[in-house]
């Protein structure tokens, strides 16, 4: 069993197809067929099936697809450690949902990784949905975002700080100082983030909530984006009432009144509790929580940005 069979057969369990598998790994259709072949062989079992609704796998053939997922996200992090040794270096990949990473992430970050001068940190961001998958796989060692409708036992689930999202428009918005209705945000055309996209988190649950239609929904690439068109009267926006409090202060953007118009939600950092887990991903989880932390998120860490350098990689829209 190699890590080349490994990785055909778990993209064949992604995409559900060995065509769309060949075409991501970019080899041959015939080349992903001797890979599984092999598989099958070695294990005496064949795995999974062709029918008319798709891919049907035997139960040995899931088995290989949650552990294969796990041996590829070891080996990965395996190669990700020894390269940063060689050079005394420690790697913490964060995978954490799109607004988490755009107006929270990046000052908690440099708080935290001011506390040890060998350390990288890699953010990722990812849709919340897939955080379980992500440290289960060891493809991330914290997550942070949204909770999870139900967690594995495996995962430990730390609440990390509470948040409040209003709806916000611009100056001479129509509904700027008026107690709005479902009916009336409905109607609206809504300024969405990132967020919007998933299916966890209090964005797409207001949306759902009250019942916007899609057509109603325009997405931009960040939440910012999506506010500056706001303040031009555009339609309205969700944010986080931290992130506009000096915009609403400033007359620039007016909080939209009514409890329709606002949600409470608590972000959460997840970590394995198995033995294998990185401790400064357990760290990491207990500093989120604490006051000084939860400042920095919300006002930043109050030293000016040229003292800070951090080793810090951020991927976004991942």
């Amino acid at each position: 069993m190699t890590p080349t069979q490994l990785r055909a057969y778990v993209a064949v369990v992604r995409l559900g197809s060995v065509k769309q598998a060949a075409a991501q790994l970019e080899v041959s259709e015939p080349a992903v067929s001797l890979l599984i072949g092999q598989l099958r062989r070695e294990f005496g079992d064949q795995l999974f099936t062709r029918t008319a609704a798709g891919l049907a796998f035997t139960p040995g053939g899931l088995r290989l697809a949650s552990r294969a997922a796990e041996m590829l996200g070891l080996q990965d992090r395996t190669v990700l450690e020894v390269s940063s040794a060689a050079h005394g270096r420690r790697m913490l990949r964060v995978a954490a949902s799109s607004e988490f990473a755009e107006f929270a992430a990046p000052r908690l970050i440099e708080l935290f990784a001011r506390r040890a001068a060998d350390l990288d940190i890699e953010l990722s961001v990812c849709d919340p949905g897939s955080f379980e998958s992500l440290l289960l796989t060891r493809a991330a060692d914290i997550a942070m975002g949204p909770l999870p409708p139900v967690a594995e036992p495996a995962i430990s689930c730390r609440p990390m700080m509470n948040y409040r999202l209003v709806t916000v428009v611009g100056p001479d918005h129509p509904l700027a100082g008026v107690p709005a209705s479902p009916g009336q945000l409905r109607d609206q055309t809504w300024l969405l983030g990132p967020s919007a996209t998933n299916t966890l988190g209090a964005v797409p649950a207001m949306l759902r909530r009250l019942g916007v239609p899609e057509e109603r929904q325009q997405i931009f690439q960040s939440h910012a984006a999506a506010l500056g068109e706001a303040q031009r009267g555009r339609g309205i926006a969700p944010a986080l009432s931290f992130t506009v409090a000096p915009d609403v202060r400033g007359g620039q953007l007016v909080a939209l009144s009514g409890p329709h118009a606002t949600a409470e939600a608590v972000w959460h950092s997840l970590v394995l509790v198995t033995p294998g887990t990185p401790s400064v991903a357990a760290e990491l989880c207990r500093f989120a929580s604490t006051p000084r932390a939860i400042q920095a998120m919300m006002r930043g860490v109050g030293v000016a940005v040229n003292h800070f350098r951090p080793s810090v990689h951020v991927t976004l829209w991942s």
